[in-house]
């Protein structure tokens, strides 16, 4: 980030990268608030925190990933 950049600018965008395939700067908003399952297992080992993964929304997504990495 340049140091012409202000706080606010800085606070926003700090520690995030372009996203490779379309260029975007700011972190995508994933408007989703469940998530498909491979099979029975694929979910129980999501739900039993043995595979990391999205189960519900307000439990984690992709977004607060994406924050949190921030």
């Amino acid at each position: 980030m340049s140091d012409q950049q202000g706080f606010d600018t800085r606070a926003i965008h700090a520690g995030g990268a372009a996203d490779p395939a379309t260029g975007a700067r700011q972190v995508p908003i994933y408007q989703t608030t469940a998530y498909a399952f491979r099979d029975a297992d694929h979910a129980a080992r999501l739900f039993n925190l043995q595979e990391v993964g999205y189960i519900y929304s307000r439990l984690t997504n992709p977004t607060v990933a994406a924050l949190q990495a921030r």
